[in-house]
């Protein structure tokens, strides 16, 4: 009986093995966003497009423009891409950020997502370092955020 116990136990244990691995640094949107950290700040970073909106870390933090109203529409596969700004504790306003226009919404995955003005806020994937802007323009959907809540649709 208890090796039976044992032989059942054992994928289980190398599953939670393989789950407590180091996390892939060249991915640390990714990374950020999946440890949701107890306080996230939302700040005003220079940019090649001018002020735009990041994290603490200086990460960049974009909008989807198929989120309308202040909803999430982001979700599953989307997520994985473009995984949203949780934490916590409700985000604070950071440096050049304007506390009125910084909110918490539910992200499509149950979560307290910030959001400023009417966007969801999300990271890309693809940047692999803090100040990246790899992520503008993806598919016309995906844009930084200036400070005043607008989108930056310009590309280069």
């Amino acid at each position: 009986m208890r090796i039976r116990v044992a032989l059942a136990a054992a994928p289980l244990l190398a599953l939670s093995l393989a789950a407590c691995g180091a996390a892939d640094d060249s991915e640390p949107a990714a990374s950020a966003a999946k440890q949701q950290p107890v306080n996230a700040e939302v700040k005003i970073v220079e940019s090649s497009f001018g002020p735009i909106l990041a994290d603490q870390a200086n990460r960049t933090l974009y909008a989807f423009v198929k989120d309308k109203g202040g909803k999430s529409a982001c979700a599953a596969d989307c997520l994985a891409t473009w995984p949203a700004l949780t934490s916590k504790k409700p985000a604070t306003a950071g440096q050049g950020a304007d506390a009125a226009l910084l909110e918490t919404v539910t992200s499509t995955s149950g979560t307290n997502q910030a959001s400023y003005g009417e966007w969801p806020l999300y990271y890309y994937a693809g940047d692999v370092t803090s100040g990246d802007i790899n992520g503008q323009g993806v598919d016309g959907e995906w844009f930084v955020i200036k400070p005043d809540g607008k989108l930056i649709k310009a590309t280069s």
